[in-house]
């Protein structure tokens, strides 16, 4: 079971799953991972060691990011109004 847990600390999620994608099934894990009615998704980026998919959720952009390296995943929001929906986000996805 993948566990969702929001900082208020740090204005982010992180994300645990029980096991971490490989770097090259990021893009399908994190489309599959934000396929919800309310998230749209906008963008995919990769680079060398980070990813990122950029989502909707309630008119406010956020973004799912992965780090090779750590096999860290959390999601940020992008702004202010979209920090104040962490909590609610958090648990949308639970």
């Amino acid at each position: 079971m993948t566990i969702i847990e929001y900082h208020h600390t740090h204005q982010c999620i992180i994300i645990t799953p029980v096991e971490p994608p490989h770097d090259e099934d990021f893009e399908l894990w994190s489309r599959l991972f934000l396929h919800h009615n309310e998230i749209t998704i906008n963008e995919y980026s990769a680079g060398a060691d980070r990813h990122q998919l950029r989502f909707t959720y309630q008119q406010q952009t956020f973004n799912l990011n992965f780090e090779h390296y750590s096999q860290s995943i959390w999601i940020n929001g992008e702004g202010h109004d979209a920090e104040h929906l962490l909590a609610a986000l958090t648990f949308y996805l639970s």
